[in-house]
């Protein structure tokens, strides 16, 4: 039995637009949808969620949220089957449950308020950092509506150890499906001692020639880095590479223009109870300009 593509839905604007972006991927996938909404996420909006409907926060119901969120769901892909959930827990726990579950979770970004922004969108972070499936959380885009996948590109970044086959993996399978390109991007760095802007070692200013040495070499082993994560491409994917000079954050950042979805590996660590996304995760999902996908990578 195909799994099926899960949303954590809030009622929030956001929330469904993280719909629209789930009902397509859904209907490319032949997967069916479904809508979890969990009750105490009313707990962190209160008036402001009443305030909005114009009702009093006792008469909110969350069969109302997922019942909103199913219509708009059958009007954008009206052949994928669609199911709703809600559940009386704290939204967290409740959606990393969900993930094992799940072929793939979704998620918006942003509440439904700029007081609740930030509350939501840890909450948002706290499930990145522990689902069990791939985890989509969709950016939202300045016109309000999710954007057209016009670009023909998946971008999947490549980190430094060998640990990002299943984020390759994915990457390749959406690049697949939408006949897209898959983009691979490695960001490189010369350490601050080897750069420009630092005075080179005393053997190196003896033999001018070899003063760009350092940062070819790395950028040489960032290629080799590139290489390997192509290795298990299928041949049939079209796919480019590019070793960028940067901080991998604004690397990525930067790729995501243009992209339909951008793909990174987070590594789970086995009775690792912390939150496990680094910095480059956490900068890549508040400065994106596309969706995110985030794979866990067991080591």
């Amino acid at each position: 039995m195909d799994l099926p593509i899960v949303v954590g839905v809030d009622g929030s604007e956001p929330s469904l637009r993280a719909v629209d972006w789930a009902a397509d991927e859904a209907a490319l996938w032949g997967v069916p949808l479904r809508l979890v909404y969990a009750w105490l996420w009313e707990r962190y909006e209160g008036a402001a969620l009443a305030d909005e409907l114009g009702r009093s926060s006792e008469r909110v119901r969350a069969q109302d949220i997922v019942e909103t969120a199913a219509a708009r769901a059958h009007r954008r892909q009206a052949d994928v089957k669609v199911s709703t959930r809600t559940l009386s827990e704290e939204p967290e726990y409740a959606l990393v449950r969900e993930s094992r579950s799940a072929s793939l979770l979704v998620t918006g970004t942003r509440g439904r308020s700029s007081v609740t922004e930030a509350l939501l969108g840890s909450v948002s972070l706290t499930v990145a950092g522990h689902a069990h499936c791939p985890m989509v959380l969709v950016r939202g885009n300045h016109d309000n509506q999710v954007r057209p996948r016009t670009h023909g590109r998946i971008v999947v970044g490549v980190g430094e150890r060998p640990t990002t086959p299943a984020a390759v993996r994915f990457a390749a399978d959406e690049a697949r499906r939408r006949e897209a390109v898959l983009d691979v991007v490695r960001a490189w760095r010369c350490p601050a001692h080897e750069s420009p802007d630092h005075p080179p070692p005393d053997f190196v200013r003896g033999y001018p020639q070899l003063a760009g040495e350092p940062a070819r070499m790395h950028e040489q082993h960032a290629v080799e880095v590139l290489d390997k994560a192509l290795h298990d491409v299928p041949a049939d994917v079209e796919t480019s590479r590019r070793a960028v000079e940067g901080h991998a954050r604004n690397v990525l950042a930067d790729a995501s223009r243009g992209a339909d979805l951008l793909v990174i590996g987070a590594e789970r660590r086995d009775r690792h109870f912390g939150l496990q996304l680094g910095r480059v995760a956490h900068g890549v999902l508040h400065h994106s300009a596309c969706p995110v996908a985030i794979v866990p990578e067991r080591e």
